[in-house]
C-alpha cells in the first residue's frame, strides 16, 4: 500500500467517524446549530465567535442534560468539534478546518 493509499484510508476511516456521528439526528442539529454565528431568531455579528457554551447550545433542545453531554462527547471523539472548559463552563465550537476537510470530500474529482 503506498502513502497515498495509506493516508486515503485514514482519510475515508476518520470521515466515517464524523459521518456516523453526524447520523443521529440530535447530533446533527447541534452541530448545525454551532456553525451558525448566533442563536435562532437574533441578529448575527459578523466578528462574534461562534463559540456557544453547552447551557446556550441545550436551549430549545428537547433531551436532557446528560444526553446533551454525550451527544456532545461523540461530536468531540469524532473530530467534529472542539470543547474547552472555561470556569464552571463548557464552550464548544467547530474549527475552520474541519468545513474545509468535509467540504474536500464532498468537491473532490476524480
Amino acid at each position: 500500500m503506498s502513502k497515498h493509499e495509506s493516508n486515503l484510508s485514514v482519510n475515508l476511516s476518520t470521515l466515517a467517524e464524523m459521518f456516523k456521528a453526524l447520523s443521529n439526528p440530535h447530533r446533527l442539529a447541534l452541530f448545525n446549530r454551532l456553525l451558525t454565528c448566533c442563536a435562532p431568531g437574533t441578529v448575527c455579528d459578523a466578528d462574534a465567535e461562534a463559540h456557544f457554551n453547552v447551557g446556550q447550545l441545550g436551549e430549545g433542545v428537547d433531551i436532557a442534560p446528560s444526553t446533551l453531554s454525550h451527544h456532545l462527547k461523540e461530536l468531540n471523539r469524532a473530530g467534529l468539534i472542539q470543547m474547552r472548559r472555561n470556569g464552571k463552563q463548557v464552550e464548544c465550537w467547530v474549527e475552520p478546518t474541519i468545513l474545509e476537510h468535509i467540504g474536500a470530500f464532498f468537491n473532490q474529482t476524480k
